[in-house]
C-alpha cells in the first residue's frame, strides 16, 4: 500500500472517529488538517499536532522543568536502589535482569537531561 493510500485510510478513520476537516492546512506538508474531538488539531501526512497562531500571538512553550525535575529525581533513587541490590545479589540470572533495568533508566536518565538542556 503507497503511502498516499496510507494516509487516505488515516483520513477516513478519523472522520470514522468524529474527527472534523479543517479547512486549514499543514504549514510542513499541506495536507489537510483535522480537528480532533479533544480539540487539537492534527496533520495524518506528518502524524503531528498542528498548531495554528493568529498573527502577533506569542508561541507556546513546552511544559518543562517542574515534571523533568521530578522524573530525574524518581530515577536516581531507582538507579540507588538498584546499586544496593546488584552488591547484595548472588544469582546471574537476576543480576542480568537487574543489569538490565539499570541500563534503561541509565537511558532514560540521559534523555531527561538533554531535553532539560534543550528547553
Amino acid at each position: 500500500m503507497s503511502e498516499d493510500s496510507k494516509n487516505i485510510k488515516a483520513m477516513a478513520d478519523l472522520l470514522r472517529q468524529g474527527a472534523t476537516l479543517m479547512e486549514h492546512s499543514c504549514p510542513a506538508c499541506s495536507s489537510p488538517l483535522f480537528k480532533l474531538k479533544s480539540g487539537e488539531l492534527w496533520c495524518v501526512s506528518c502524524k503531528k499536532r498542528v498548531i495554528i497562531l493568529k498573527e502577533g500571538e506569542p508561541e507556546p512553550k513546552a511544559p518543562q522543568a517542574p515534571a523533568f525535575s521530578s522524573l530525574e529525581s524518581t530515577i536516581l533513587a531507582k538507579i540507588e536502589a538498584l546499586e544496593k541490590q546488584l552488591a547484595e545479589e548472588t544469582d546471574a540470572e537476576k543480576l542480568n535482569s537487574l543489569g538490565a533495568t539499570l541500563s534503561t533508566l541509565l537511558e532514560n536518565l540521559e534523555r531527561i537531561r538533554k531535553m532539560k538542556k534543550a528547553s
